[in-house]
């Protein structure tokens, strides 16, 4: 991985936002692209928003990429485009909360600072043999207390990367390395059989699920897209006329639906293809999603200002939703 052993705060401050509830090996390419295109703060500061979206287009959370061009701003404008060296100023930053801010002072700048990741919570959870759930608050202050407490000042870079380091290849989420561990022998999880239920964790979250249905109104070679504002899922992307539900709509009732009549009115139209339902896990959320591709001759529909009509060929410059974009590249590869 390109950033271990990485000293400029910037190249750190990136890895870290890009692999926030991000597995490496996709977080990974999203991290060479930013570099090659984005290889300092500055250029990443002065480039045109719509295209730092484009570039994170199928990472998700996209609250991460608002944060990224907050951020970047605000260090070229405020620091001159160097990045900030200690933990406070650092922790002040938009997006940054006491992890990275602790990855970047303590890796960067080699500062006291423990890093409290997933990795490093599963090695104190077991080899202490703590049993309060992790994700509570209460929990959060133990393992915050405790890691701070093992940290050596003097070296608190390498003892933080050494210690995610054994959590992610020797104790690992399942099927840990407990028999060849040099821990093995003081690790409370290991002597009283704890290691499957170690780290605990209180209740999950319960997950709701959306059906979106998009509308794709062709007017020959113009198509009609709009960004999306709301507080809610993919903020600042792009999307088609869209119509949501709290359940599954049929293809019969889709193309007798009123919605269609209320955008297009008296003109005529025709359905030219009604498409499969497709799925986007995210981490809360399941988005069922259909497209409905509608060809119409003249009049323009009946669309709130927000909506810009474009040719579709220039659909490729727009960053979209991950099951947008999958659309897309089958439709007009």
């Amino acid at each position: 991985m390109p950033w271990k052993g990485e000293k400029d705060p910037y190249k750190i401050w990136l890895s870290e936002i890009i692999l926030q509830q991000t597995r490496v090996e996709q977080g990974l390419s999203y991290y060479n692209k930013f570099i090659k295109t984005f290889p300092t703060i500055t250029r990443l500061a002065k480039a045109p928003e719509k295209k730092i979206f484009k570039l994170w287009e199928g990472l998700g959370y996209y609250t991460r990429c608002r944060n990224l061009i907050e951020t970047a701003k605000k260090i070229a404008k405020d620091h001159k485009g160097k990045f900030p060296a200690t933990y406070d100023e650092i922790r002040s930053l938009k997006g940054v909360g006491p992890y990275t801010a602790a990855a970047i002072a303590s890796f960067a700048f080699n500062l006291p600072f423990a890093v409290v990741d997933g990795n490093v919570i599963r090695v104190l959870a077991r080899y202490f043999g703590i049993n309060t759930p992790a994700d509570s608050l209460q929990g959060k202050n133990i393992y915050g207390q405790l890691a701070q407490s093992l940290l050596p000042a003097k070296n608190a870079g390498t003892y933080n990367q050494a210690i995610m380091d054994f959590g992610a290849v020797v104790c690992k989420p399942r099927n840990p390395l407990c028999v060849q561990c040099v821990q093995k022998k003081d690790c409370q999880a290991f002597q009283n059989s704890w290691v499957n239920i170690l780290p605990a964790k209180e209740k999950g979250i319960e997950k709701k699920e959306r059906w979106f249905y998009y509308f794709i109104i062709e007017k020959k070679e113009t198509v009609f897209i709009r960004q999306r504002q709301t507080k809610d899922i993919w903020q600042d992307l792009y999307e088609f006329v869209l119509l949501e539900n709290d359940q599954a709509i049929n293809e019969k009732q889709l193309s007798e639906s009123k919605f269609i009549t209320q955008l297009l009115g008296s003109q005529k139209f025709s359905i030219k293809e009604i498409s499969p339902s497709f799925k986007q896990q995210l981490t809360h959320q399941t988005i069922h999603t259909r497209f409905v591709s509608i060809g119409i001759d003249s009049v323009t529909p009946t669309l709130k200002k927000e909506y810009l009509a474009i040719q579709k060929k220039q659909l490729k410059q727009f960053p979209f939703p991950k099951v947008i974009t999958s659309y897309l590249h089958k439709m007009y590869p």
